[in-house]
């Protein structure tokens, strides 16, 4: 019993000690009711920040141990534009035009406490319907997830790999 004992307490000392060295993604949101375009309802605005929140945690399995990205949301524009219904409710168009995604956000990305990079970024996509991506069409934010997915690739992974 007692070995036993010592044998979990170690394997949780391990455990304890490998955690610090996840890689770890967080996200904030800076006023999202004053966001350009998210929804309007707050459940309906909540759960796009979830989306949003869930999508940014996926990329902890990008980065390497030990490196932290934090993520400030400063302002998104949904791809589409929200046109009323006689129902009441809204329905979000997408014309291709001049109604593509846009995001601006903070960035730090981390290693051991030590900045790696940061930086002000203001993503769009204006070709956002000209291209196939890694999306279902069902997702509602599968343009957004492919403007973050180019601008993660060209900003935080070749600097993740050159390290």
């Amino acid at each position: 019993m007692r070995l036993l004992n010592q044998t979990v307490l170690a394997a949780v000392v391990a455990l304890l000690a490998s955690s610090a060295a996840w890689a770890q993604v967080s996200v904030s949101y800076v006023k999202p009711e004053d966001f350009t375009d998210v929804d309007r309802s707050p459940i309906d605005r909540d759960n796009t920040l979830k989306n949003f929140t869930d999508y940014f945690k996926s990329l902890e399995k990008k980065l390497p141990a030990g490196q932290s990205l934090k993520v400030e949301v400063l302002d998104i524009d949904l791809a589409g534009r929200l046109y009323p219904r006689r129902t009441g409710s809204e329905i979000r168009i997408m014309n291709g035009g001049a109604d593509w995604p846009h995001m601006h956000l903070k960035y730090t990305l981390e290693q051991d406490g030590q900045v790696l990079r940061s930086g002000d970024e203001q993503l769009s996509n204006m070709n956002y319907q000209g291209r196939l991506g890694a999306y279902f069409d069902s997702d509602p934010l599968r343009y957004e997830k492919q403007m973050l997915d180019d601008w993660f690739n060209k900003s935080i992974v070749p600097k993740v790999a050159q390290r």
